[in-house]
């Protein structure tokens, strides 16, 4: 088993890797460790892991580690586990996956699998165009000018607390321009978008509930409504449980979603990471990933 871990998690983080690692360990579980020193590192560890015929790459941090080692492990017959160390830890809870020492160690023992389908944005590139794999959300718009405004060590002080607070500020800071987007060939106008793989977002907050991260497609949620007073609704709402049915959101299924070009960049994240670009398509990865629920 090889578990891929970013140091730049801390050491907090760290320690609760080490206490998985000691249980799988004592439990006679062969564990290498892998740690990733740069952005994309993880998918190229996990990639040679998978040809090398390992059968279990785990990635150790949060949804956007987990989405680079997805990336590496797409195409082959390697299983993904997870060591949810992340803030939100989304996809765990939309997987109902265990966040105790031993519990994430039983998980990992018992290797029972489900279907995890991830996504794939189209980011324009001097090249041409790249993928960004991502396992549970793409943000645009005001969600992404959130996630891009946190302060690093802000977030690790107060983990989801930076999320509320950048909130505010945003709400007033952001300017709302207008995203115009294409829906199964249908068009949309929106001040923001999330596009979701799951039915969670932010933690275990409902979002989308008719999706299905097994499966291919996605639920897009439109915020149609710019400004703060719509901002802080939804933000209200959120916690509640009432953001799908918040005035000005609509949340409508999707297989393909592709956004016209803006006249400046709108801010964008994928599973809470800031992204480097505007995506100006979602689509299905090329397949699916066996993912380890225990």
């Amino acid at each position: 088993m090889l578990v891929i871990f970013n140091p730049v998690a801390g050491r907090r983080r760290a320690a609760s890797l080490w206490k998985v690692l000691d249980l799988l360990v004592e439990n006679g579980v062969k564990v290498e460790v892998a740690e990733t020193q740069h952005a994309g590192h993880a998918t190229a560890l996990a990639r040679t892991a998978a040809a090398d015929g390992e059968l279990m790459v785990v990635a150790a941090g949060g949804d956007g580690t987990i989405a680079e080692v997805a990336n590496g492990l797409i195409g082959s017959a390697a299983a993904l586990g997870i060591i949810p160390l992340g803030t939100a830890n989304v996809l765990a809870k939309e997987y109902r996956l265990s966040t105790s020492p031993r519990g994430i160690a039983n998980t990992l023992a018992y290797k029972r699998t489900r279907l995890l389908w991830p996504g794939s944005a189209q980011i324009a590139a001097q090249s041409g165009s790249r993928d960004q794999i991502f396992v549970q959300m793409v943000g645009l718009g005001f969600d992404g000018a959130v996630v891009q405004g946190i302060q690093p060590l802000l977030k690790r002080a107060i983990g989801r607390g930076a999320y509320v607070w950048q909130s505010l500020w945003e709400s007033v800071a952001y300017g709302f321009p207008l995203l115009r987007l294409t829906i199964d060939g249908v068009t949309h106008e929106a001040a923001s978008v999330v596009v979701s793989k799951g039915r969670l977002y932010g933690g275990p907050y409902m979002l989308a509930p008719n999706a299905r991260p097994e499966a291919p497609g996605f639920q897009v949620a439109l915020f149609e409504n710019p400004g703060t007073f719509a901002a802080l609704l939804s933000g209200a709402a959120l916690p509640l449980g009432l953001l799908p049915r918040c005035p000005g959101v609509r949340v409508i299924p999707a297989r393909h979603v592709q956004f016209e070009a803006n006249p400046s960049p709108i801010p964008a994240q994928a599973d809470g990471d800031k992204m480097t670009g505007t995506p100006w398509a979602v689509t299905d990865a090329a397949a699916p990933i066996a993912l380890i629920v225990g």
